[in-house]
């Protein structure tokens, strides 16, 4: 309740824009599923489709660990913002 984003982000390997064609604002917040199963679709499915991220991955792949993909999608958002947050 008191966190109050401008969007939220759903990362997902059924997102349906790449992580590096938005630009990120510092009152987003980045929402990942489980590891072992990703978010509901019912959840997913609850977000413009704009707002539905996912990193590009080889067709023969199922996805990257959680870590990693955290990693990925927030160093992309910090770098965005010139990496202030972390001053």
């Amino acid at each position: 309740e008191r966190v109050q984003p401008s969007r939220v982000l759903p990362i997902s390997t059924r997102g349906t824009r790449r992580y590096d064609e938005i630009r990120f604002e510092a009152s987003d917040l980045l929402l990942f599923g489980p590891e072992s199963r990703g978010l509901p679709e019912a959840v997913l499915t609850s977000f413009e489709s704009a707002h539905r991220l996912r990193i590009p991955m080889r067709e023969d792949s199922r996805s990257l660990n959680l870590a990693n993909a955290v990693a990925v999608v927030v160093y992309e958002a910090l770098r965005q913002g010139d990496f202030s947050s972390l001053s």
